[in-house]
């Protein structure tokens, strides 16, 4: 469904990725792992749009995306969940889930029942100030919303980072069950067991490189160590 190849891109004059190559089969989920800084939320906003790229392809179903705008790679059905969850804190919990259905494909204006069957807080709190929820609402606010956009492929930025454990169980649970239903996904993840719960594939990254790459079953403790350790 994704494929990223001969991706280069840079800040300044630092060159951070490096002939990224990355790919995402259909229905998977596909874990991106590696230490702190080599460059995979560079890789994400590559990917989304919110950052240029200098050389390289982005194909999704079979069309080259790189030149497009972020917008237009919304509503061809790529769902962003951002590192920090970046939920719009003075709107309502129903504004910031009406912001997701803005580049859907149908026009719909109403929110998809199946999100507060997803996540049943939300409806709850429909009213209440984005910015007056916990951590964990935030983040299934934050994944609710681009739900909202009924996305072909949901791209997550450490969508446990800071969260209790019960809430990351409940989130894994929802990634599965996203996927049994056919929706591909594409998460950055530091915490291993969470990774090798939810993942089919894994791509491990190293100073802006793809160094490791496989099924989530051939994981091993030795590329764990060499790779994640810190």
């Amino acid at each position: 469904m994704l494929e990223v190849s001969g991706l280069n891109q840079f800040y300044g004059e630092s060159h951070t990725l490096w002939d990224m190559e990355l790919k995402v089969p259909e229905g998977s989920c596909v874990c991106l792992m590696g230490r702190n800084g080599v460059g995979k939320t560079t890789l994400l906003k590559s990917i989304m749009g919110a950052l240029p790229v200098r050389s390289g392809k982005i194909t999704f179903m079979g069309q080259d995306i790189a030149p497009t705008r972020a917008e237009i790679r919304a509503r061809k059905g790529i769902g962003w969940v951002p590192q920090g969850r970046e939920v719009f804190s003075m709107m309502t919990v129903q504004e910031n889930l009406r912001t997701g259905l803005a580049a859907r494909a149908d026009k719909t204006k109403e929110i998809p029942e199946r999100i507060f069957e997803l996540f049943p807080v939300l409806k709850s709190m429909l009213q209440r100030r984005g910015g007056d929820l916990s951590g964990g609402q935030q983040q299934q606010l934050a994944m609710g919303r681009a739900l909202a956009l009924d996305p072909k492929l949901l791209i997550l930025d450490e969508p446990t980072e800071g969260i209790q454990p019960n809430i990351v169980s409940m989130i894994g649970d929802v990634l599965i069950s996203l996927k049994e239903k056919g929706l591909t996904q594409l998460l950055v993840e530091q915490k291993l067991p969470f990774a090798r719960r939810v993942g089919d594939y894994f791509c491990i990254m190293e100073r802006g490189r793809a160094v490791a790459t496989g099924k989530m079953s051939e994981l091993s403790d030795e590329i764990v160590n060499k790779h994640l350790k810190v």
